[in-house]
């Protein structure tokens, strides 16, 4: 099946308001409806071109067949992550103790801040382009975890469940804070939606 563009909880037009303390009123837009968007049919348009492609193609160095495949983690990657960036997003950045996820925050990174201090380290710490990912390593220890991932998909870790994303490629931040990643990082971090991190948390990691 063709995959589509998750609708984000807040429309475009609300989605200047609720975020105007994250990214420009023009970013709320160009990130949705023309990154995000483009990873979408990015990832259709390559998956559509796989049913026909020459496997006989496959190099290591190059061929069709390969190119399509590492391009195809990519997008996918930039499509899952996306959606869960607009999702934690339009909150007050209240980590209510009493919800199931914080605890589980507190359990594994000793303090809320604690957490917060590593995100944001991980978030700065990306190379060139790339995102921090707060995730449930399911398969492993079953502890919580930040992985720094590079582009969308180095650095992932296999069997985990993300349940916090921000991203730090330039298109999320450039336009109203230039150069400063550790400003936009701590607007992301006061903007979380723990109400719907907590909802991801209990339908996939409990």
């Amino acid at each position: 099946m063709a995959h589509e563009l998750k609708a984000r909880p807040y429309s475009d037009e609300a989605a200047k308001e609720i975020l105007k303390d994250v990214m420009s009123p023009e970013t709320t837009d160009w990130h949705y409806n023309k990154h995000h968007k483009g990873y979408v049919a990015k990832l259709n348009e390559i998956q559509e071109k796989l049913g026909s492609a020459d496997k006989g193609t496959a190099n290591a160095n190059y061929g069709e067949y390969s190119e399509l495949k590492r391009q195809e983690s990519f997008n996918h990657a930039g499509m899952v992550l996306h959606d869960i960036f607009w999702e934690n997003l339009g909150g007050d950045g209240n980590a209510d103790e009493s919800l199931a996820v914080v605890k589980k925050i507190v359990a594994d990174f000793g303090s809320v801040d604690n957490f917060k201090a590593e995100l944001k380290a991980s978030a700065i710490g990306a190379k060139n382009s790339g995102w921090a990912v707060l995730l449930r390593d399911v398969l492993g220890d079953g502890k919580l975890h930040v992985a720094q991932v590079d582009f969308h998909h180095l650095g992932a870790w296999w069997g985990s469940i993300p349940l916090i994303a921000i991203d730090v490629f330039e298109h999320a931040y450039y336009h109203k804070n230039g150069p400063d990643r550790g400003g936009f990082v701590d607007s992301f971090i006061n903007s979380l939606h723990w109400d719907r991190v907590n909802e991801r948390f209990e339908k996939y990691c409990t």
